[in-house]
């Protein structure tokens, strides 16, 4: 009890300095929420976690500040370790000299905690600065302004609405400077504050009864035109523009009833029309469980208007199927023959995304639905589910009578394994005149500088699978992938004929349609796709360590992977006699992951000796040098002051004679992969399976501030790789110094 009393008493004899920790852990967690749509939800917990565990640790624990401090940081540590899932990866038993690999193991252990406990630390280090620094009322005046006015700054130009976040600033504001006058009350008057304290009752009340009217007074009176503007709304207003008003709303403003544009990724709801630019939305849509890699298809077109993609007026008549039951097998027009190979793809599909997509996604062909899951309970397939068999689409019904579109759901899928012989003496018809029209439309406007150029990529080809090959290779290499193509240049009304003439990069929609357009010319039946690229595998840190000795490496892409609105794509589909619908991808810098046919080899495991290292042989020396010696070593300590002084002309001799029998388009390849070499020796995660994209958009995202120069990386390597642009020189010595330089940061 004595105890608890003095605990007590310290608390209270310094209330004042630790209920500044309290105000400044809310503060920054209202700042913190401006960061909405930039963190994730991970990094919130995460930030949240610090604050609470810092406050209750500066209000609540007595005695030494190191104490407190101390307690913080084993929290941060904690806290880190419990929200990123840390798994402690052992030491491999090896000599204690192999610095490259304890560099490894420490890596593999510290990288499941980047970049959260470097945000943790950061945001420690503010509130342990914000807390020691602001005692004094101008002080408290001083912070609580900039608080305020970069919340009021986000808010005006940023989609975020934060009036709550800068209501709870204003209030904090108030009950901190009503603290402080108590605090000097105290220490100039310290008789009268004892007798005041033992009416604790009498002292608050007062105190939140006059902050809570303050408050609602800014709610509750009438709707009024301002009488001072801000600067933001005078420079709008005198551009001719509006600025939504919140009086009186309370913060729900007035959106226009007009058509709204979303320039960020995602799944298309609208094909008519494509091309423009988009920004990539990294936010996650859903995790996909499965035995082996793919592409997660959704729907098709096959009707091409110059524009865009609608469905033919045969897809719109399509007859469908409803009344499914769960692990029913599915009916299939134009799928892969009996004779034909196939392997068997179960993938469960978990929904983050809320809002409701028109169909279930799933590897194609799929063959069944195997289950359902809403809420966490497993129900029957709702009657109104549909599926295609034409299309191979499995349609979920909208309208508000439907079922809510499920949290969960299996299908199986029977892919073709592909054997290119076969695939080359395949025709192409399908079974009806009618679906060869279909799939073999082009407007009556397409210019026939567009069907020449089919004519000229297809010229060599002897087959329809080598012509498919060719306008698949030609695409790639010939076209630059960008999510903002300059538009300026575009002059012809047809959407294909300008990307391959004029435009000449772009992304999926440009590539696809281009492809498929192009086949069509050349008599190939095609319909163009769209769904998910396959997402990306999380960090494992014991698969990267059996990986770094070459052991545990998944050849068919098994895993759960995250699918972001950013992996929304498209694709094509091609038509072969005994096959079906065989999947092309013509946008550079993406692969499509086929199913091949297994190789099994028998591995003997063989226990390899760590080498022995060769026994030096010792000899008597004498007791001194000799003067021969003497000016070798000499001869070496000169070269090797030299070699320091000239390292700088010493190493670029070399980089020239290195890359002396390279083009600039090579080096910059060699420089992207020596990259990827470097991040994988410091714990980045690199499978073999993926392309240099879906690595270089991990990294950027596991590493925000290098985010810029990765991405310009990559443009350069796809450009140098796929595109027909020639980089000079120079180009690559820059591309060669950007490398350098993330390689140190990494």
């Amino acid at each position: 009890m004595q105890q608890a009393n003095s605990i007590w008493q310290s608390i209270l004899n310094n209330w004042y300095g630790r209920l500044v920790y309290v105000f400044i852990a809310v503060l920054l967690w209202q700042w913190f929420d401006c960061l909405e749509g930039f963190w994730w939800d991970e990094t919130y917990r995460i930030v949240h976690a610090v604050l609470i565990a810092g406050a209750a640790a500066e209000f609540l624990i007595p005695g030494w500040r190191f104490l407190r401090l101390s307690v913080q940081a084993i929290a941060i540590i904690l806290i880190n370790l419990y929200y990123t899932g840390f798994q402690w990866v052992p030491k491999e038993i090896g000599p204690l000299r192999e610095w490259g690999l304890w560099g490894n193991w420490l890596s593999l252990n510290l990288s499941q905690l980047e970049p959260f406990i470097w945000i943790s630390i950061v945001v420690w280090l503010l509130f342990q600065f914000a807390g020691n620094v602001t005692k004094t009322r101008p002080q408290v005046v001083m912070i609580m302004s900039l608080f305020l006015m970069s919340l009021l700054i986000a808010d005006s130009f940023s989609p975020i609405v934060l009036w709550d976040n800068i209501a709870w600033t204003i209030f904090i504001g108030l009950a901190w400077l009503v603290a402080e006058h108590f605090a000097r009350f105290q220490a100039k008057h310290p008789e009268s504050w004892s007798r005041m304290i033992e009416y604790p009752a009498s002292l608050l009340l007062p105190t939140l009864l006059i902050i809570a009217l303050v408050m609602a007074s800014g709610l509750f009176v009438p709707n009024m035109s301002p009488v001072l503007k801000d600067p933001y709304t005078v420079w709008r207003e005198s551009r001719g523009e509006t600025v939504p008003s919140f009086v009186g709303n309370k913060g729900n403003p007035i959106t226009s009833s007009g058509p709204t544009g979303d320039s960020r990724s995602g799944y298309s709801r609208q094909d008519e029309a494509l091309g423009g630019g988009f920004l990539f939305d990294y936010s996650t849509v859903m995790e996909v469980t499965t035995n082996r890699k793919s592409y997660w298809r959704g729907e098709t077109k096959a009707m091409y208007t110059g524009e865009g993609w609608i469905d033919g007026p045969r897809e719109r008549r399509e007859s469908s199927m409803i009344g499914l039951v769960a692990g029913e097998k599915l009916p299939l027009t134009d799928g892969p023959g009996s004779d034909i190979e196939t392997t068997e793809v179960e993938q469960t599909v978990r929904m983050i995304r809320e809002d409701p997509l028109p169909v279930l996604f799933g590897a194609a062909p799929m063959s069944s639905l195997a289950s359902l899951t809403i809420d966490e309970e497993n129900i029957a397939i709702p009657n109104r589910v549909s599926w295609l068999a034409d299309s191979w689409e499995l349609h979920w019904p909208d309208g508000q009578t439907s079922a809510p579109y499920p949290s969960q759901y299996t299908i199986v899928s029977h892919v073709p394994v592909l054997d290119e012989e076969v695939l080359r003496s395949s025709g192409v018809a399908l079974d009806s005149p009618a679906k060869n029209e279909m799939y073999l439309q082009l407007p009556d406007g397409l210019p026939q500088r567009v069907k020449d150029l089919a004519q000229e990529i297809t010229a060599v080809g002897d087959n329809p699978y080598d012509k498919a090959k060719l306008i698949e290779t030609y695409l790639k290499e010939n076209y630059v992938y960008t999510n903002s193509p300059d538009l300026t240049k575009k002059k012809s009304d047809d959407f294909v004929d300008a990307f391959l003439f004029e435009i000449m990069e772009g992304y999926c929609d440009y590539y696809s349609s281009a492809m498929a357009v192009l086949a069509r010319a050349v008599d190939l039946p095609t319909r163009w796709v769209k769904g998910y690229a396959p997402g990306v595998l999380p960090f494992d840190p014991l698969s990267e360590l059996q990986n770094f000795g070459g052991r545990g490496f998944e050849p068919d892409g098994s895993g759960t992977y995250t699918v972001r609105n950013a992996d929304a794509h498209s694709w094509v589909e091609l038509y072969f006699e005994g096959y079906g619908w065989i999947p092309f991808e013509p946008t550079a810098g993406f692969a499509y992951p086929y199913a091949a046919a297994e190789v099994r080899q028998d591995t003997v495991e063989t226990d390899i000796a760590p080498p022995v290292e060769p026994v030096e042989e010792v000899k008597n020396q004498e007791s001194s040098f000799n003067l021969s010696w003497i000016g070798a070593i000499a001869a070496v300590l000169l070269l090797v002051a030299m070699a320091i002084v000239r390292r700088r002309e010493i190493g670029e001799a070399y980089v020239r004679w290195r890359f002396r029998t390279y083009t600039a388009n090579q080096r910059i390849v060699l420089e992207t992969e020596k990259l990827i070499r470097s991040g994988r020796r410091k714990g980045l995660r690199h499978a073999e399976h993926e392309t240099m994209r879906e690595t270089i958009t991990r990294w950027s995202e596991d590493r925000t501030p290098l985010s810029g120069e990765l991405q310009a990386v990559l443009l350069m390597f796809e450009r140098a790789k796929y595109g027909a642009a020639a980089f000079t020189n120079e180009e690559a010595e820059q591309l060669a110094l950007t490398v350098k330089s993330i390689r140190n940061r990494l």
